[in-house]
């Protein structure tokens, strides 16, 4: 059965913002401090053949500008993907290859894409947030790295219900851990 996967970087103490340093914050750049990660960080294979990718507008426009440009597996993969994009603007998709703009309601888009495909989140906190507030994130495939910021935006809106995780496996990264938690109901 299709599901709904969040990816995110985030801190020990729960912060996704500005992992990579290009939203220029004064914290931003915290997760590639120990160096870079591997190219499937999260574990995804075979939902990139199969799964969309469900971006919001600036994220899309930061990953537009790297993914494109790189010819390995992994990139060539994420490259081939649809790709759907919140955005309450009309940006031109044309620089990431299969880029569609979604038309109408976001929760509609993702109850009617996940009737056959796997809907893949990758960043994209607001997103993340409208998802887990109406219960439609099935599971959680968070890199933790050994970093605490005190503050920014947070993976879990603070808006959500409370929500009971099982985890399904974690593993080292580098210096993260990959965890994976699926949404348990009892």
């Amino acid at each position: 059965m299709p599901q709904t996967i969040v990816i995110a970087f985030s801190t020990l103490d729960g912060i996704i913002e500005d992992p990579d340093g290009h939203g220029g914050t004064s914290h931003g750049g915290w997760a590639f401090r120990d160096g870079p990660v591997a190219p499937d960080h999260f574990r995804l294979g075979p939902w990139l053949d199969t799964g969309v990718l469900l971006l919001g507008r600036k994220t899309w426009d930061l990953f537009s500008h790297i993914w494109p440009r790189r010819t390995d597996d992994f990139s060539m993969a994420m490259n081939r993907m649809p790709k759907l994009v919140a955005s309450r603007t009309r940006p031109d998709l044309s620089a990431w290859q299969n880029s569609s703009l979604i038309s109408g309601e976001l929760l509609d888009t993702v109850e009617k894409t996940k009737a056959d495909r796997d809907v893949i989140i990758a960043g994209s906190a607001s997103i993340v947030h409208a998802l887990a507030e109406h219960g439609k994130v099935d599971e959680y495939r968070i890199l933790f790295f050994p970093t605490a910021l005190g503050s920014g935006t947070p993976l879990f809106s603070p808006k959500a219900a409370p929500v009971q995780l099982r985890l399904l496996c974690a593993e080292a990264s580098g210096p993260a851990i990959l965890a994976r938690y699926e949404r348990f109901a009892g």
